[in-house]
């Protein structure tokens, strides 16, 4: 076969091969602008609406004036989101950090551990927040139980009662329902580090100390910035583990941004349906979670470049 007949054979062969591929990925490239682009387009419209189940009528930015100058609760739902997440990801992300490390040394039973470990992340965020709410209970609570018995406490304590302690334990639930999913993005990173290194580093001497800050850390530094990105925004994000324990108690003082948005898109909890302020929230929810996004990039842009 001649030159030019192989080429235009390999040229049929990669032109084939790229319409197939298109074919394969157009299915879900269709359900994701559907479903992302879609509902993106429907807020942004409604956002200069005053809408409801019935009627919308339009207003201009009559909703953003009134989310920046008539609505405290709103940034005060948004200080609680930044709180509850800054606090939960300072313990979240060392702790996942740390258990993969100590999976990633291959010690005996560590596949159990490594199961055992990962069942919160398979579990619904709605049955966790469930259950930390009957856990931390006023009355016949078992943490309750559990501090009165060591004599760490006199009577029980009223977690739902108190803003900062019902954020304490927004915090412990969902660190515990989130850290597994952490720790094997980090496992993984760990497992693609080349072991020739680390044999490399036992011969001139260097300490594990040394090696986890010195290797190991700027290894994994892309992943990581990934993985902590990922971990912000889904913190930023949370929404159905606290509708499913404190629902916003007490008074509203551990309302978070998406809990607040969806009671008024969906007239939840006595409040009537506002599509168009919730969209207009919505918006300014977005370009929220863009700027931090884009600000965290920014920051940590060095960590692509460590090797």
């Amino acid at each position: 076969m001649s030159e030019k007949a192989l080429k235009k054979r390999g040229g049929f062969s990669i032109k084939k091969d790229s319409t197939q591929a298109v074919l394969m990925l157009l299915p879900m490239l269709l359900g994701f602008a559907l479903f992302t682009y879609g509902p993106i387009l429907y807020i942004i419209r409604y956002c200069l609406y005053k809408a409801n189940d019935f009627k919308a009528t339009y207003i201009g930015f009559d909703n953003f004036a009134r989310l920046f100058s008539r609505d405290p609760a709103f940034w005060d739902a948004m200080l609680n989101t930044v709180i509850l997440s800054a606090g939960k990801l300072v313990i979240e992300i060392p702790l996942a950090m740390f258990l993969a490390v100590l999976l990633n040394k291959g010690i005996k039973g560590t596949g159990f551990f490594r199961t055992t470990l990962f069942l919160p992340a398979i579990t619904s965020t709605a049955i966790v927040g469930l259950i930390f709410s009957l856990m931390f209970a006023s009355f016949d609570g078992i943490v309750n139980n559990i501090l009165q018995s060591v004599g760490l406490i006199g009577r029980p304590i009223n977690w739902m009662g108190n803003k900062w302690t019902a954020l304490e334990m927004l915090g412990i639930a969902s660190i515990w329902n989130n850290f597994p999913i952490n720790m094997i993005y980090f496992l993984m990173a760990l497992q693609s580090i080349p072991k020739e290194i680390y044999e490399c580093a036992d011969l001139d001497g260097v300490t594990p100390w040394r090696r986890f800050w010195n290797i190991t850390l700027p290894m994994i530094a892309p992943i990581a910035q990934v993985v902590v990105l990922m971990a912000i925004v889904g913190s930023l994000k949370v929404s159905d583990l606290v509708l499913a324990s404190t629902n916003g108690a007490p008074g509203g003082k551990t309302e978070v941004i998406m809990t607040y948005v969806f009671k008024y898109f969906f007239g939840y909890s006595g409040r009537s349906v506002e599509i168009g302020y919730a969209s207009a929230m919505s918006v300014v929810t977005g370009i929220f979670l863009a700027c931090v996004s884009f600000i965290y990039m920014k920051v940590t842009r060095r960590m692509n470049d460590v090797y």
